[in-house]
This record gives C-alpha cells, sequence and structure tokens, in this order.
C-alpha cells in the first residue's frame, strides 16, 4: 500500500494506492494557515487514519508548495512561508517511525501526468501549477529533473518575460524579489490584477472573475485577456529553454477552459521558432495528479 499527500497551500488531500494503483480511500481537508506545528499535526493525522481505514501500514510519499534543501534539509522556497526553515521531513519520520518521501508538489504532478496522464509517452514533458502559487516541474525520458540545487522547474520565481509598460514595477514577491511570475499567474496575483487595475474596492476571487468572464463582463473578460497574455510570454520563456513535447497545466487555475486555445495562439510570437508543435493540455487526472504522483514517489 502507498499513501501519498498532496499539501497545498489552501487544502491538503490523501490517498492511498495499492500495488495495482486503485484507489483505496481519499480525503481532502483544509490546510492549517500560519502553523507549521499544526500543519505538521495534520499530515500525521492523515496518514494514521489512512492505515487505520485502509487497515495497513503504508509508504508514505508528500508533495509540498516548495523542496527539502539538500544541503540543511530544511524546507525552502514554500509559498507556505511557516514551512521555511523547518525540518519537516525529520519530524514527519520521528512521529511515522519510517522513511517518508519528499518532494515537490509539481515535480509529482508532472510524473503522474507523464507515466498514465495526459503526457503519456512523451519524452520532454513541462508541468505547471498555477494555484495558490506558481511552480513547475520538468519529466526527462522517465524521471522527475531535480536538479543541483533542487530548484529545477521553479519558472514562478524569474520575473515575468517581455513586460509591457504597465508590467515593469510588478509586485514584491514573499521570496524578496520584485515582478515575479508568481504574482501575476497565481489566483491571488489574478485576483490582485483584476482588483488593482480597475480600480474596485473589493477583491474578487479568481473564480468570481471567470464567471463574471463568462457573463459577459468586460471589465473580467479583459482581466482574463491579460492573464493569457502573461502565461504565454512565461510559457514562451520555457519552451525556448527545455523545448517540451508537451506542457500540463495544473492547479485551481488550470480549470480555465480558454486557455488551452487562446495561449498556443500568443506564445508562437515569443519562441524562438518557425513553428511550434508543443501541447498544452490540462491534466487527465485532474487536481488528483499531485497527490498519485506523491504515492508513485515509492
Amino acid at each position: 500500500m502507498r499513501i501519498g499527500i498532496d499539501l497545498g497551500g489552501t487544502k491538503i488531500e490523501a490517498i492511498a494506492l495499492d500495488d495495482n494503483g486503485k484507489e483505496c480511500f481519499r480525503k481532502r481537508i483544509s490546510s492549517p494557515q500560519g502553523s507549521y506545528q499544526n500543519t505538521l499535526n495534520a499530515l500525521i493525522n492523515l496518514v494514521n487514519e489512512t492505515e487505520t481505514t485502509t487497515q495497513t501500514i503504508a509508504t508514505v510519499g508528500i508533495g509540498i508548495p516548495g523542496m527539502i534543501s539538500p544541503q540543511t534539509g530544511l524546507v525552502k522556497n514554500a509559498n507556505s512561508t511557516w514551512l521555511i526553515g523547518q525540518p519537516l521531513k525529520h519530524d514527519l519520520e520521528l512521529s511515522l517511525k519510517r522513511e517518508v518521501r519528499i518532494e515537490n508538489d509539481a515535480n509529482c504532478f508532472v510524473v503522474s501526468e507523464a507515466t498514465d496522464g495526459a503526457a503519456k509517452n512523451a519524452d520532454v514533458v513541462f508541468g505547471v501549477i498555477i494555484g495558490t502559487g506558481t511552480g513547475g516541474g520538468i519529466y526527462l525520458r522517465g524521471k522527475s529533473l531535480i536538479g543541483a540545487n533542487a530548484i529545477a522547474g521553479e519558472w514562478g520565481h524569474n520575473s515575468l518575460p517581455w513586460p509591457d509598460k504597465e508590467e515593469l514595477a510588478g509586485r514584491k514577491c514573499y521570496c524578496g524579489q520584485q515582478g515575479c511570475i508568481e504574482t501575476w499567474l497565481s489566483g491571488p496575483g489574478f485576483s490582485y490584477d483584476h482588483k488593482t487595475h480597475n480600480n474596485l474596492e473589493k477583491t474578487f476571487s479568481a473564480k468570481e472573475i471567470i464567471i463574471a468572464a463568462e457573463d459577459g463582463d468586460k471589465k473580467a473578460q479583459a482581466s482574463l485577456q491579460r492573464y493569457e497574455k502573461r502565461l504565454a510570454k512565461s510559457l514562451a520563456s520555457i519552451i525556448n529553454v527545455i523545448d517540451p513535447d508537451v506542457i500540463v497545466l495544473g492547479g485551481g487555475m488550470s480549470n480555465i477552459k480558454s486557455l488551452y486555445q487562446n495561449v498556443p495562439k500568443l506564445w508562437g510570437k515569443y519562441i524562438f521558432s518557425d513553428e511550434v508543435v508543443t501541447k498544452l493540455v490540462p491534466p487527465q487526472h485532474g487536481d488528483a495528479s499531485g497527490v498519485r504522483g506523491a504515492a508513485w514517489l515509492w
């Protein structure tokens, strides 16, 4: 039995798979906010509940919105900032009395989709997470690429490429830089842009903005068009570097159907090629891809 856990910014999901990959258990809870100890307790409780329900001891794989530093063993680069600098792997292994494998959530996502999902049989795949934060993972001929510093695929903390005049200043990012892609393409970044661009008093969620756009709201439609262009520019810079066969979108923002038609129409202007054959696709396993990939870390 394999347990996979996807630790997200707003939710934590657990899944149990048998040796044939059949789902035996699934549960989703809200992510504790601002507390490392509460997050740790939530993870431990999910493992215990899963094993009690399935009546078996399982391997545990966890996808997190960050990475375990190879140098220190502590969490780094997490947009759930209360995890940064914490010995998450050590504390989990101490409590669960077994080895726990922890990987970046985008790496788990891309492994799942490249193995038996939307990018099956592709040699090079870029997996995108656009939700509470913005992350990415690279799948190269049968395995995820981690990198010497464990940051391969972290496109969200590069600057927005080819910025328009109004994009030059950019917002300050939690990582300490200015104008990171994450501040534009995450769900909160999309909401912030819609609010500030239109001088609104209320902050609308990404879902509310998309519904308004579908209902014909001109301001919401314009916000979505700005988002599509920024996503096209950002993905074009990835294509120029790793030239993937397939790009799979994940995270809450991947549910916007117009992205899959409109973004490829826009990105050709920025890609250093006469033709672009890279495919942009939604995840076959939906928002379960990350948690499935975490389970398959074993």
